[in-house]
């Protein structure tokens, strides 16, 4: 969906997206756990449909071989993830989104890690990581 726009908890960075999808996927992985504090809800958009403002204040930290997280480095907020590969689009938080509305749940992934305490709502494939990458 063209002109959704996003940002940080301080607004010190913001986001314009040319076009971005209606829908979502929900991460269980340990890594995601850990940076989240829970569940990973992200979105994918291609790296030239995504304009930011105060790129200053990103912070961005090497999670694994093959991808980095970045922040806000005033207020913390996680604001997307990023492979190092060429041309890699972001995964953006969905929580970053000013508004969410018509977002759609779309898949479960690394659902084997996932804390039995809690369970998301609806009929979406749900992954294990096997499934997910292979």
């Amino acid at each position: 969906m063209a002109g959704r726009s996003g940002g940080c908890l301080c607004g010190a960075v913001r986001y314009t997206l040319r076009s971005a999808p209606n829908v979502f996927g929900a991460c269980h992985c340990t890594v995601c756990q850990r940076i989240s504090g829970g569940i990973n809800l992200a979105f994918n958009v291609d790296a030239e449909d995504i304009a930011i403002t105060g790129a200053e204040a990103v912070r961005t930290y090497r999670s694994s071989d093959w991808a980095e997280r970045s922040f806000c480095g005033t207020c913390g907020a996680n604001l997307w993830y990023r492979g190092l590969s060429e041309g890699a689009g972001f995964s953006l938080g969905l929580g970053t989104l000013d508004d969410k509305s018509g977002m759609v749940l779309e898949r479960e992934i690394c659902v084997e890690t996932k804390p039995g305490a809690y369970a998301l709502a609806g009929d979406h494939p749900r992954l294990t990581s096997t499934e997910a990458f292979g």
